[in-house]
């Protein structure tokens, strides 16, 4: 087999990743600093909050001590102007992107009477316009990418599309938000074929530990898997070729397909077989 990171990994690469300060976002950055990349650290958050651990810089210094090299930068994914800013900014510094990484997302649980108009236009906003807004501003970095045979990515933290009602009665609004996100993935991967840029999802079996995930009410975290487990597969599926296109994978199948069998390393709780599906699996 010989050494995967140097055959397979993605030493040089430059990712851009949304929502990178936290949770997710911040494990798939640290997973491809190992293996020299450079990330640009797209997130809100520049002053900590003590509510919510992490900053882009605090990831930055993460990314860094594990031999990657970081752009930490402070971007609401909601601004157009903003966004074309850190592309800019992350050509100037890294000479280009290869992969986007669609991570960030607001959620809302609520019922249509709980769900005020601000917090539908907030999710709807990062999540599905978000995604698309990013996807755009980085298409022709992509675009050359793909032509210089860097293997172009795009990958979007975003659930299969499925239009049975029940994942929609409880949250229409955060439904709606999250397939917006997976009818980029549906949209964008079938446009960009021609032009040799791969465009997937990726969805967890079961709820992730995460900060936003404790603010939810009633999740018990004890019964969630770690965020590595995403970050792992995300590294899978960004070092496929390219012409691997409009999937929607999950988390502990993707892994499965490499080979493991044991996920309980990353159990919050070892040995606990009773975890928490996630939402819009069946």
């Amino acid at each position: 087999m010989g050494n995967s990171t140097t055959e397979r990994g993605l030493a040089g690469k430059t990712l851009f990743i949304t929502g990178a300060s936290r949770g997710i976002g911040l494990e798939v950055a640290k997973r491809a600093a190992r293996d020299g990349a450079n990330i640009v650290i797209v997130a809100k958050t520049a002053d900590p909050n003590p509510k919510l651990p992490g900053t882009i810089h605090s990831a930055a210094a993460e990314v860094e001590a594990l031999g990657g090299k970081a752009l930490p930068l402070a971007v609401d994914i909601r601004d157009d102007a903003a966004v074309a800013a850190a592309v800019a900014q992350a050509v100037a510094t890294f000479g280009g992107i290869d992969i986007l990484v669609n991570n960030a997302s607001a959620i809302s649980l609520t019922g249509t009477p709980d769900t005020p108009m601000k917090r539908f236009d907030l999710m709807n906003g990062i999540n599905a316009r978000g995604t698309y807004l990013c996807t755009a501003t980085c298409l022709p970095e992509l675009r050359k990418a793909a032509q210089a045979g860097r293997n172009p990515q795009v990958l979007t933290m975003s659930p299969p599309l499925s239009l049975k009602p029940h994942w929609f009665a409880p949250h229409t609004a955060y439904t709606m938000a999250k397939y917006g996100m997976s009818m980029c993935t549906l949209g964008h991967a079938a446009e960009f074929r021609k032009w040799g840029i791969a465009v997937n999802s990726l969805w967890p079996r079961t709820a992730i530990a995460t900060a936003a995930m404790q603010m939810i009410p009633g999740v018990d975290v004890a019964l969630c898997r770690k965020p590595e487990i995403m970050a792992d597969a995300a590294w899978y599926i960004l070092t496929q070729p390219s012409s691997e296109t409009g999937n929607f994978y999950i988390d502990d199948a993707v892994l499965a397909h490499h080979g493991m069998t044991d996920f309980d390393a990353y159990a919050m709780t070892p040995g606990n077989k009773n975890l928490l599906p996630d939402f819009f699996l069946d």
